[in-house]
């Protein structure tokens, strides 16, 4: 099984790395085309700023590489934010594998929102073993819409979409590597997707 950890200088890398050690897979850090195309799983992850973030992978052509991806790829937090269309973060337009806006929470409530929230509505072989309102940790100021593709919700001022999947392609907005059993468990489903 080879594991491919997509690296464009987006943070959070090395949890990630460790997370799948722990589940006895090592995950191969790499921002090469070649290396990337020819992993059996892609992990495309991220913390920072989106408009920066998106800079940062068209200047590797990552922008065109990874929606032209065949093997299931898992966006996690600004990951799975720059797949979608358009970010207000910035006014960043996406990478548009999935159909959907992502917008920024209202000063109503404390943003970041950071630290664990529950996850419902949970649709996909992703959440297998995952029970329905499971906890995961997340840190975000910027939530992507209710839509289609969604397939878990969580709730933070309003609803909104904890996670996204289109064909080959899934994101979540939570750590999975920083949510104990279950971001764990999630991470196996993944790989044994």
């Amino acid at each position: 099984m080879k594991l491919s950890i997509v690296n464009y200088g987006a943070g959070n890398i090395k949890s990630i790395q460790f997370a799948f050690q722990r589940l006895g897979y090592n995950a191969v850090l790499t921002e090469c085309p070649e290396e990337i195309i020819a992993s059996d799983k892609v992990i495309f992850p991220g913390v920072g700023e989106a408009s920066s973030a998106m800079e940062k992978l068209k200047q590797s052509g990552l922008d065109r590489l990874i929606p032209t991806l065949k093997q299931p790829v898992l966006g996690i937090c600004l990951g799975m934010q720059l797949m979608c269309q358009h970010s207000e973060e910035g006014d960043t337009k996406g990478l548009g594998i999935f159909d959907v806006s992502v917008k920024r929470f209202s000063n109503k409530v404390k943003v970041p929102q950071m630290g664990w929230n529950i996850i419902s509505n949970l649709k996909s072989g992703l959440f297998k073993d995952i029970k329905e309102k499971e906890y995961m940790y997340l840190v975000h100021s910027y939530y992507a819409e209710p839509c289609a593709e969604a397939i878990a919700t969580s709730d933070y001022e309003l609803e909104y979409a904890s996670a996204l999947e289109n064909d080959n392609f899934y994101g979540v907005q939570f750590h999975p590597e920083k949510s104990s059993k279950a971001g764990a468990q999630l991470l196996k489903n993944f790989i044994e997707l």
